[in-house]
């Protein structure tokens, strides 16, 4: 599958990969930790507005969508890796076991909270994250590069 072909297949997908969302981040949700108080801190900092709803779990590898349309897709547009090392789901973020309390990584996948928040939810932020990778690539995608931008400004102000 290419990316022209999922970018036309996107709202077909939306809802199963929404659907995939929800389901993990009930389970971060429930057997995740809240964040530190120094994390509060950083979340307010990058315009989290609810950081006592966050939870963060410790994990040895990121999930993966079992759907096969959902697992082609993460393919196609090289999402969702061996390498990734967080994955926020609206208040739930995965943080892979080796990079567990990264302050840098927390920082960046706080910033997405408070995207998901900026968007309403789960779907509405999901529609414009995966459009973006697929026009113009995971790492030009301008939700991605607002997270690596505030997350290093915050970051390096607190001097850590």
């Amino acid at each position: 599958m290419n990316q022209e072909s999922l970018l036309a297949q996107l709202e077909m997908l939306l809802p199963l990969a929404a659907a995939w969302a929800t389901e993990e981040e009930q389970k971060i949700l429930r057997d995740g930790v809240s964040l530190s108080e120094k994390e509060v801190g950083d979340a307010r900092a990058v315009g989290a507005q609810s950081p006592d709803r966050v939870r963060l779990l410790q994990i040895e590898t990121i999930p993966r969508p079992s759907q096969p349309q959902l697992k082609t897709a993460c393919d196609a547009i090289d999402f969702l890796t061996p390498a990734t090392r967080g994955l926020t789901l609206g208040y739930g973020i995965f943080i892979r076991s080796d990079c567990w309390r990264d302050r840098s990584l927390i920082v960046h996948e706080l910033v997405h909270i408070a995207q998901y928040e900026r968007f309403g939810g789960i779907l509405l932020f999901l529609r414009s994250y995966l459009f973006e990778c697929l026009t113009v690539g995971y790492s030009a995608a301008p939700l991605e590069q607002e997270a690596i931008a505030i997350a290093a400004r915050v970051c390096a102000s607190s001097g850590s």
